[in-house]
């Protein structure tokens, strides 16, 4: 089985000269989250990626679309305080203090639905709700931190969310053509189009395999489609899910988000065991090095569990914030080079 180490590309690895260097130090691919970049910003990405994909056999780069999930709108950075009161407003955008916008209807229904708490960024900022309508929610911060534009919201309890992808994730599509060579928009890269034809989708909060079948025939059969186990009923559809999808990862920070951190481990350490009978290569995401963002080595726990992870099966890591927005990118896929060898054994 090959190792796959996926690198996501953010401010720090911005650029063809770094691109070079961490496919060298050990990454596969490269990972863009749309939700964070524009179309034209992903298609301006695209463009200066092809040469550097097109130099390196085997790897790809892999778009992460949002599908389900809920992100914030636009908004500015600030850093919020414990007691705070904020209102998150139904609307795509908001620049005024205490009001941050939501863009998903079913979001408020599903606040309605819950106990009341809100999560965002991870589960890093906590909120209670104290009032709730069908456009708007009065929430009280119970744990600060800060914040910024789309950013993940996760609300535990509540099983209520719209399936599927959302207008942007089907706009990335006509600009690429659903992977099939990179055509549409952007022209066919084997034809010399401006962008490598090496894609592949990363879907996001996949339910079961239902949902995963509408994704598959949306995109056709050509594509390579990862699913993104990042709830519950994901977790105990994933062999379904597996029958239409290419490619699984576990995403623990959505995962812990969602059922909270002891639940989340005992989920994980569960699915653990039946990774090598999926039947698809199964990659694991989420602070699998989060050390490294700020120092040059990772901790032991972090080497142990990496190893431990690659012996139940597992066929390889994600990296996130490490190689996105970390001090010490390349270090980060370097440290994961080191297991390359144990990978599906």
């Amino acid at each position: 089985m090959q190792y796959e180490i996926v690198a996501t590309l953010g401010p720090v690895t911005n650029g063809k000269r770094v691109w070079r260097q961490l496919l060298d130090a050990g990454a596969s691919a490269v990972r863009l989250n749309s939700s964070h970049l524009s179309l034209a910003e992903l298609e301006e990405w695209l463009v200066r990626l092809q040469p550097v994909l097109n130099d390196a056999p085997g790897a790809h780069v892999v778009l992460d679309l949002q599908g389900s999930k809920w992100r914030l709108g636009r908004y500015p950075a600030v850093t919020i305080a414990e007691g705070e009161r904020l209102r998150l407003a139904y609307t795509n955008a908001a620049d005024r203090p205490g009001v941050l916008p939501v863009p998903h209807s079913d979001f408020f229904r599903a606040v309605e639905d819950s106990p009341g708490v809100i999560l965002l960024n991870d589960a890093k900022t906590r909120l209670r709700a104290e009032r709730c309508d069908k456009d708007s929610v009065d929430t009280v911060v119970e744990r600060g931190g800060e914040l910024s534009g789309h950013k993940g919201l996760s609300v535990p309890g509540s099983r209520i969310r719209s399936e599927g992808l959302q207008a942007k994730d089907r706009d990335l599509l006509t600009l690429t053509e659903g992977g099939r060579g990179y055509g549409g928009k952007l022209g066919d890269a084997a034809a010399g189009g401006r962008v490598p034809g090496c894609v592949r989708y990363a879907l996001s909060y996949v339910r079961d395999g239902q949902e995963m079948a509408v994704y598959r025939r949306v995109f056709g059969s050509g594509a390579y489609l990862i699913a993104k186990l990042e709830r519950r009923e994901a977790l105990d559809d994933a062999a379904a899910i597996a029958e239409h999808a290419d490619e699984l990862w576990l995403c623990r920070g959505d995962l812990g988000a969602e059922l909270g951190l002891a639940e989340m481990a005992r989920a994980a350490g569960a699915f653990g065991l039946r990774v090598r009978s999926i039947g698809r290569p199964v990659l694991l995401a989420g602070q699998v090095l989060e050390h490294m963002s700020s120092h040059p080595t990772p901790t032991r726990a972090e080497v142990c569990g990496l190893y431990d992870a690659l012996a139940a099966g597992y066929g390889g890591i994600v990296l996130s914030d490490e190689t996105a927005v970390g001090a010490y990118a390349l270090e980060s896929c370097r440290a994961a080079a080191l297991f390359r060898g144990l990978a599906g054994r």
